[in-house]
């Protein structure tokens, strides 16, 4: 299944743990296929650095880590969907790498539940959802 996991979901993942954590694994096992954009691991290298305190060179690895699991898109349009500009990428790069799910805790994207074609979920709800195809 081909998912994006949303930048709060990773920094979770990598920071925090949690069922973020076993969604990242489960795209290190192969169970899922990550598609992001090089906006997004730009923004996800800046938050880390920023409000992390992340080291410049922590950043790059952790970034250039997730750029090897993932597939990087490229949209080729960006339209205003959302209110909040960051929104609108994450949707685009969605659409573009035909990600079945985006994987969010942004409310402004759950509030929307679809894009396209693409379902917007909780990283709990999808979790559940996973779990039941790993039965």
């Amino acid at each position: 299944m081909r998912v994006l996991l949303d930048t709060n979901v990773l920094l979770s993942a990598i920071l925090f743990g949690g069922i973020p954590r076993r969604l990242l694994e489960a795209a290190i096992d192969g169970r899922l296929r990550l598609v992001t954009s090089r906006h997004l691991m730009e923004e996800f290298e800046e938050i880390l650095e920023d409000r992390f305190d992340f080291s410049k060179a922590a950043a790059v690895e952790t970034r250039s880590e997730l750029e090897v699991l993932a597939e990087l898109v490229e949209p080729l349009e960006v339209r205003q969907v959302c209110r909040d500009p960051d929104d609108d990428h994450v949707l685009a790069a969605a659409v573009a790498g035909q990600a079945e799910a985006i994987i969010t805790g942004d409310r402004d994207l759950l509030a929307l539940e679809w894009h396209e074609e693409v379902e917007i979920l909780t990283p709990a709800s999808f979790d559940l959802r996973l779990r039941d195809l790993d039965k």
